[in-house]
């Protein structure tokens, strides 16, 4: 015995153009909400990692003028000396050439202390989510 189905007037096979523009309405307003919300949790990770190598590129500047009684000539310099492998490309500059070398400052009897490497700061123009220039940091 054979059975026919047969679609009446009144049932369709497809999605009314009612259906599919309120699905993509839904869909545009979980966007909206998902997508800045990714935004930011890229930036606090470029953040982490600004925060991570800043402090590596410090603590090797600090190894090296313990060892040596000086600051570093520049940064390849602790590379040479083999306190960093290799310099850290800027999270948000994506270079490792853009990092801003600040030299030390006179001693009080106004000798001058030998290196020109004394701390280093990020070369990005942004600002972070703190409010704080990354040049800053």
């Amino acid at each position: 015995m054979r059975r026919h189905h047969h679609w009446s007037a009144g049932c369709s096979r497809g999605f009314t153009l009612i259906e599919i523009l309120i699905v993509m309405t839904i869909l545009g307003i979980l966007a909206t909400i998902a997508v800045p919300s990714y935004q930011h949790s890229v930036i606090r990770a470029r953040e982490a990692a600004l925060t991570e190598n800043l402090y590596q590129m410090r603590q090797a500047i600090d190894a090296y003028f313990a060892d040596n009684a000086a600051y570093p000539d520049s940064l390849d310099a602790l590379i040479d000396a083999r306190y960093l492998r290799l310099i850290p490309v800027d999270p948000f500059t994506r270079r490792a050439d853009t990092w801003l070398t600040v030299p030390p400052e006179p001693r009080e009897s106004g000798e001058l202390e030998e290196g020109w490497v004394f701390d280093v700061f990020s070369g990005s123009d942004l600002v972070g989510l703190n409010g704080v220039p990354y040049r800053e940091w």
